[in-house]
């Protein structure tokens, strides 16, 4: 029993010195201490801290503290969002979206983004939403859906979201309206978004 509350305590420990060794990463990078904030979070990034991969990817990505390298962006931010960090799953879509650092595929592209909207990430809504509304990635032509989305991701802080809910509404039917209003009320962070909907294709 006391081994065991040993080996507990010091997993607690190495957590909290692995926090706080972030923390003060993150204050460095906000404080434009890029140097500091690369040693900091580094070890940290190849310990598998997932919060510190989405970060040194940030870095790589931006050339802040290290040469821009958008492969390496790539591998970190896939490193974290493999390890379910809404963040950089959001980042890998957005990267497969535009190619950058990959070839170009709008489903894999989806397939990121769904990972991270499906955590309540708005910006990950906002911009499925806009492959529902507009047909990308073979995406199914669905403004109901993407009513939903942009309803979730408005609620979220997404002002692009509230524009295009708004725009979207000149073109949708009181039933369907109902159905997207329906949709959003009903999902909750964490479960699986619909795929299509019944008045929307």
């Amino acid at each position: 029993m006391k081994k065991i509350l040993f080996a507990l305590c010091l997993l607690l420990a190495m957590q909290q010195a692995a926090y706080a060794g972030f923390a003060d990463g993150a204050m460095a990078y906000n404080n434009k201490n890029y140097a500091l904030a690369y040693r900091e979070i580094l070890p940290l990034a190849k310990a598998g801290n997932a919060d510190a991969e989405h970060l040194l990817g940030l870095m790589y990505y931006m050339g802040r503290g290290v040469p821009q390298d958008y492969k390496q962006a790539l591998e970190w931010h896939r490193k974290a969002a493999l390890q379910g960090k809404a963040d950089a799953q959001y980042v890998v879509g957005a990267m497969y979206y535009t190619g950058n650092a990959v070839i170009q595929d709008h489903k894999q592209a989806i397939v990121w983004f769904r990972k991270a909207a499906e955590q309540g990430h708005a910006e990950a809504q906002q911009v499925l939403g806009l492959m529902y509304r507009y047909h990308i990635g073979g995406m199914p032509q669905d403004n109901v859906i993407a009513y939903m989305l942009w309803n979730l991701a408005a609620a979220g802080g997404s002002a692009n979201a509230a524009e295009q809910r708004a725009a979207v509404l000149r073109s949708m039917t009181q039933e369907q309206i109902e159905e997207g209003q329906a949709l959003s009320a009903a999902w909750k962070p964490n479960t699986p978004l619909p795929r299509q909907s019944r008045t929307g294709g």
